[in-house]
């Protein structure tokens, strides 16, 4: 069984959070993407302190699946860097862990 990462990304709104998961599981890049509305995210860019409202995405995948995923994630994406971060899961249901592989085509 592949390792299982859950990869984080944030977007400007909930129509782009929507096209962009619904993208990924299209591709079968990851077997699940939670859509959390609405985090305020403080951040400093191009020597500028910013606050804004973005739609979080939490995305269940495999590592086998990771680059592509990056790559369906930056291609859709309008921010000029998007935030892509891998965590990888330690330890889980083993049943959850073997559905994200089987969903990603990845075994």
């Amino acid at each position: 069984m592949n390792q299982i990462l859950l990869v984080i990304t944030t977007c400007p709104d909930k129509q782009t959070a929507l096209v962009i998961a619904e993208k990924v599981l299209a591709n079968k890049l990851a077997a699940c993407v939670n859509v959390l509305p609405e985090v305020m995210s403080l951040y400093t860019w191009a020597g500028k302190q910013e606050v804004t409202t973005e739609v979080l995405l939490q995305i269940k995948t495999t590592n086998e699946a990771f680059s592509a995923l990056q790559n369906c994630i930056t291609e859709a994406h309008p921010y000029e860097v998007p935030e892509i971060i891998a965590i990888p899961v330690v330890a889980g249901l083993p049943a959850y862990l073997q559905w994200v592989n089987e969903q990603t085509g990845r075994q």
